[in-house]
């Protein structure tokens, strides 16, 4: 449910050309790694990476630098031997030159390695720098007023004004990206006179798809002056060079005209990457032209990675302190058990403490037609009907949604009370659904300008950026304060506890009562288990047969292509039977700790891959639970992305390969790097759309990046129930 309201008519006119409104989410098929050009303000140097002869050029280089340049070595321009810089040049990586002695000034350079080409980035240098003590003074000061930062709040709030000291610009803001790709302003400092931006919402389109991977590789970027006039890339046959890694690349037309539209005549942005993933931006405006000298932008950036590291800590201290105060409740609860009350008149006495336990604005135990409530809660039948509706959905020991009624429309009717459910089932037979109720929290939600304006279904159209900032309100409903990861997984221990306490009452009852009926009971458990069991005995069966089939097919094999795909098909076939064999290993096969099985697993993968790779794998699990089919996906994910790295990373021999699975916001992260020669391969064979397909079943997504050397996989999905 979305109502607005426009603080400033001003935005009444969408972002639009001649015939209609655009699409601006098209940009994020613009090419902006290949402008073609670049900014005025320095030079651009192309050479053969072999010969090392220049090929191409960009900026005034005639009279700023030599006016000779066409066909001679790069190393004779530049006044120094850049044979020890190359092996340096690495995706991502800055290396900087000596001085450049120009004609009129000295220039400092940075050379990359682009598209088989040595490329070479030229600036001026500043008469007198400030000293490497001057700058680690600043830089001191600052981590030191980062540490005292008490939370996330107050360290975004202190590092603000450090930004805008440290840069000297009028707007410095600290720009968090949510859940939805939409960002948030969650601290500014700015000169007198400005419009504030704090607390404004900024859509997800305002910032592309290919803009935000190349900000995790370029952490800083600079825009001197936005009415720059862009110097075209000469001769034409060499103007398509990716430049992915040059800062004074000429920028997306449509991006100078948005800040424009901003009222901005120079900008800089420094990327906040936490774990390889882009958390947010440190987001710089300045209304009159200005340059950030490269001292400036390395302490930026130094300081940038320093604020990162706070974040992430503030972040995990935070997720630790509610971790703690749930386990705290969950104690006090469950030392009230007693074995010999009556469960429902335990829940009925406790149901105070269950709703104050997750916060909630009420609680409801549902069991049969019986129903037990604490707090404020919807009417008899709709918690009835509730508890019909969400039963099924309770496969995973726990469902959660923060906006119920876009799933059960029903719902829609006692959004006020009930907008967001946790819920729980106590036993298969006779269940008690356990629900807890978060009520509507209607939100005011500033934009800076209207998102929801220049929609357009062309792909063809010409792009223009929006044109309005000034602040735009939407009231959002339907939807309460959403569920964290710690208050799902308490739940879902609660839920253990509390079945384990109720089965060990019915137990003993039915001890006294009827003990034949307990010895049917644990036959059957006993026979279902040894079921179970024989089935993945007959499976392991069935892939010890395909394996010796695959083996003999190898030895009478004459071809190498067609032996190496059958011991591949021979390893694959391995793999499955391991990830099958761990699964049924543990005491239940119905949800399992996905660390100890991730653990388990990769000890088999160890001993299958020989000796070289005893030492190879390294570990860091974080305990997360999770349904077995989800656990199967995730494992035969991680012993494709460990058969990868031995075949492509080390050429089928052994190596160090990390591996990390880590709760992030409501998902799991499995991270799986290699140190290896990094991702050589274009095509996508079996193994990849194989892979591909098991993260699609979690509903999760999957990235590759440079590990500096190796492959960096992330893959992350859902955990169950959120």
């Amino acid at each position: 449910m979305l109502s607005q309201t426009q603080t400033d008519n001003h935005d009444s006119a969408p972002s639009s050309v001649e015939g209609g409104p655009v699409d601006i989410t098209a940009c994020d098929r613009e090419p902006i790694h290949i402008p073609g050009a670049i900014q005025p303000h320095g030079l651009l140097l192309i050479a053969d990476a072999r010969t090392r002869t220049v090929t191409g050029a960009a900026g005034d280089v005639d009279e700023r630098l030599t006016p000779v340049w066409v066909g001679r070595r790069l190393d004779e321009l530049l006044a120094q031997d850049i044979t020890p810089l190359l092996p340096l040049a690495e995706p991502g990586v800055v290396v900087p030159l000596a001085t450049v002695p120009g004609r009129s000034e000295n220039l400092g350079g940075f050379l990359h390695i682009a598209d088989g080409c040595i490329v070479v980035e030229l600036e001026p240098v500043r008469e007198a720098p400030p000293s490497a003590a001057q700058v680690l003074a600043k830089l001191d000061r600052a981590a030191a007023a980062f540490e005292r930062s008490s939370d996330l709040k107050s360290l975004c709030e202190r590092a603000a004004p450090i930004f805008r000291e440290l840069t000297g610009f009028d707007r410095v803001m600290i720009y968090r990206f949510l859940d939805d790709g939409a960002g948030l302003v969650i601290a500014e400092d700015k000169a007198e006179g400005l419009h504030a931006f704090l607390n404004h919402h900024f859509p997800a389109t305002d910032i592309p798809r290919q803009a935000r991977a190349l900000y995790v590789r370029n952490r800083i970027r600079v825009i001197p002056d936005v009415d720059y006039a862009p110097v075209p890339i000469l001769p034409t046959e060499v103007a398509q060079i990716n430049l992915g890694d040059v800062g004074i690349r000429s920028v997306s037309p449509i991006h100078i005209q948005y800040l424009r539209n901003m009222g901005v005549r120079a900008s800089a942005s420094i990327s906040i990457v936490r774990d390889g993933l882009l958390w947010g931006l440190i987001a710089c405006h300045h209304m009159r032209p200005r340059e950030l000298p490269y001292e400036v932008r390395a302490a930026c950036t130094a300081l940038a990675g320093g604020l990162a590291r706070q974040i992430r800590a503030k972040e995990e201290a935070e997720t630790y302190r509610e971790r703690i105060r749930l386990r705290s409740a969950e104690d006090a609860i469950l030392s009230r058990v007693s074995p010999e009350e009556d469960f429902e008149h335990f829940i009925e006495a406790m149901g105070e403490d269950l709703c104050r336990m997750l916060g909630s604005d009420g609680f409801a135990a549902i069991q049969g037609s019986r129903i037990i409530t604490a707090g404020r809660c919807p009417a008899g039948a709709d918690l009835l009907d509730l508890a019909r509706w969400v039963q099924p959905r309770l496969q995973a020991e726990t469902f959660a949604t923060r906006d119920l009624s876009a799933q059960h429309p029903p719902a829609a009717a006692y959004a006020d009370l009930a907008s967001g459910v946790l819920a729980i089932a106590i036993a298969r037979e006779a269940p008690m659904t356990m629900i807890w109720l978060r009520a509507e929290e209607r939100e005011i939600v500033e934009w800076a300008g209207n998102p929801h304006k220049g929609a357009s279904a062309d792909p063809d159209a010409i792009l223009t950026p929006r044109k309005s900032f000034a602040a735009w309100c939407e009231e959002v409903g339907g939807r309460s304060r959403a569920w964290t990861l710690s208050e799902v997984e308490a739940a879902g221990r609660l839920r253990r506890h509390l079945f384990e306490a109720r089965q060990s009452r019915r137990l003993r009852e039915l001890n006294r009562e009827l003990s034949a009926t307990i010895s049917d009971k644990e036959a059957l458990l006993h026979q279902k288990d040894h079921l179970l069991r024989e089935v993945n005995h007959r499976v392991q069966n069935s892939l010890q047969l395909v394996q010796a089939f695959l083996a003999l097919q190898e030895r009478a094999a004459t071809e190498s292509d067609s032996a190496a795909t059958l011991r591949e098909a021979q390893r694959r076939i391995s793999a499955v039977a391991l990830v099958h064999r761990r699964l049924y290993q543990a005491d239940q096969v119905e949800t399992v700790d996905l660390a100890r099985y991730l653990e388990d697993l990769a000890g088999e993968i160890r001993d299958s891959m020989g000796s070289e790779w005893e030492d190879a794998l390294a570990l860091d699990l974080a305990p997360i639970l999770i349904s077995a089919d989800r656990a199967v996906n995730v494992g035969l994910i991680l012993t494709e992305l460990v058969i990868n790295a031995n075949k492509y990373a080390y050429g089928g021999g052994g190596g160090p390969i990390s591996i990390t699975l880590e709760p992030y916001r409501n998902q799991f992260r499995l991270i799986v790097a290699d140190r290896g020669t990094g991702k050589t391969r274009t095509r996508e064979g079996f193994g990849t759309r194989m892979m591909n397909a098991m993260v699609q079943r979690l509903d999760g997504t999957i990235e590759q990046s440079d590990n500096l050397p190796g492959l960096r996989v992330i893959v992350c999905a859902p955990a169950d129930g959120i």
